[in-house]
């Protein structure tokens, strides 16, 4: 029995879970926590400058997971097929689907979110920082997943059974990052921005190309943010 998914590219594996390359504990620990100090330095520096805090955001992961892999970006990212730039597309269209018929069934159940593009304060910088920031948040799922497909396969030596174990934590995770209590039930974030990643998470294990999900992502948040900037959101 193939150890990979039928919908899955097998020219590609996704890297580190089996030691491909080896991460030490010490890079697994730095990894994880650049996730919550990128978020700091984005608070603070987006203040002044979106485009610069969405940069750092970007790089404060991105640099040590790459100094971890001895600079090898192809471990994580591959110059896109037209194949893989149409999925990106699709993905993102099948996104949109999905989350304005979830949105539609919790607004009748009275638990969809109450944010509005004037709370959210959209600016044509933040349209244009996404390029950055979008990039910043598919290694904020890209890392724990990493990190938990290896401790699954460390101790079951299953391959699939690590991919479902570990998209389903960071579906959650992503999820719960989204909730603010007091605009947004945790039932809308869990089911729009959680399991609505699977979308990307999909793109990823197809194709272990990281430009699949980053472009479906981007997509899917420039156009959000070019509706709520021409009031049409």
């Amino acid at each position: 029995m193939s150890e990979f998914f039928k919908f899955e590219d097998t020219t590609r594996d996704i890297p580190y879970y089996r030691h491909n390359p080896k991460l030490s504990k010490t890079a697994w620990i730095v990894l994880l926590l650049s996730i919550p100090i990128s978020f700091i330095v984005y608070m603070i520096a987006g203040i002044e400058s979106e485009m610069a805090g969405s940069i750092l955001f970007v790089l404060i992961m991105l640099v040590p997971l790459m100094y971890y892999s001895d600079w090898d970006f192809s471990l994580i990212f591959h110059k896109p097929t037209k194949g893989e730039i149409k999925l990106a597309v699709m993905l993102f269209i099948g996104y949109m689907i999905y989350a304005i018929a979830v949105g539609e069934v919790l607004e009748l159940i009275g638990q969809a979110s109450t944010a509005t593009g004037d709370y959210l304060g959209v600016t044509w910088e933040m349209l244009f920082a996404l390029v950055f920031s979008m990039l910043g948040e598919e290694l904020v799922k890209f890392i724990p997943l990493m990190f938990f497909m290896r401790f699954v396969f460390k101790y079951t030596n299953n391959r699939k059974l690590a991919i479902v174990v570990s998209a389903a934590i960071v579906l959650i995770f992503f999820g719960l990052l989204h909730y603010d209590a007091e605009v947004t039930p945790i039932l809308s974030v869990l089911l729009i921005q959680g399991l609505g990643s699977i979308f990307e998470v999909y793109g990823y294990i197809k194709t272990k190309n990281m430009f699949v999900p980053y472009l479906c992502h981007l997509l899917t948040d420039g156009f959000i943010f070019l509706m709520m900037l021409i009031g049409l959101a």
